[in-house]
């Protein structure tokens, strides 16, 4: 879907890497905390070098295609936002995304601040580095842009869209090892349909998660 989506040119992606925006020998992007504690922090410098460069170079090459939209800094964070389908289709409606991947035990503050415009996670659980988040999250966000599934109901139909979770789907063969499709989804009457798979969302979202209820 994501290579679909860049052959249509529905997306553009590009990946950096923030040593390219170091001034020293050894590209450093972290440093040990101040006040002390285990692990590194990554710097500010090349994280405001590298977003002001990538705004500078957007500004030269898509001006007038994205003019007077604002480009939205997001930084993948365990301490960010929770990220979910609502969140998905509000950034599918921005004209251009920086996405920066936190790592070590973090970014320095400043950056939040003052570069960051919404920080995101994506669940409360830690992961080796943020790049593995932000694939999440582009990736939630591309399949909601008009042309990049196959069916455009797809993204209106999946879980989360009405506050629910989706319910059950099934294919051929209409029997598996003694365990029948449901009859109503066999039965051609799409009212009925409609109305069962209704009923099952509510009652797998329920029991799945109870949360979304509340």
């Amino acid at each position: 879907m994501m290579k679909r989506a860049q052959e249509k040119g529905i997306v553009e992606l590009h990946i950096h890497n923030l040593r390219d925006w170091t001034t020293d020998k050894h590209h450093v992007v972290d440093d040990a905390p101040f006040g002390g504690g285990q692990g590194m922090v990554m710097k500010p410098e090349p994280i405001f070098a590298a977003v002001e460069d990538l705004e500078r170079q957007t500004s030269k090459v898509e001006r007038g295609r994205i003019e007077n939209r604002k480009l939205k800094m997001v930084l993948m964070s365990p301490a960010g936002r929770r990220f979910d389908q609502q969140l998905a289709k509000q950034l599918s409606q921005e004209a251009h995304l920086i996405v920066v991947c936190g790592h070590y035990e973090g970014v320095d503050h400043r950056v939040i601040e003052h570069l960051v415009d919404l920080e995101i996670s994506i669940g409360d659980y830690v992961l080796t580095n943020g790049a593995i988040a932000a694939v999440v999250l582009v990736d939630a966000i591309v399949r909601l842009l008009p042309g990049t599934l196959g069916h455009e109901q797809s993204a209106a139909d999946d879980t989360f869209s009405d506050g629910l979770l989706e319910a059950p789907q099934y294919t051929r063969p209409a029997e598996f090892r003694g365990w029948k499709v449901p009859e109503v989804l066999l039965s051609g009457n799409h009212a009925e349909i409609a109305k069962w798979r209704k009923e099952q969302a509510i009652k797998r979202t329920r029991e799945n998660r109870p949360d979304l209820f509340r």
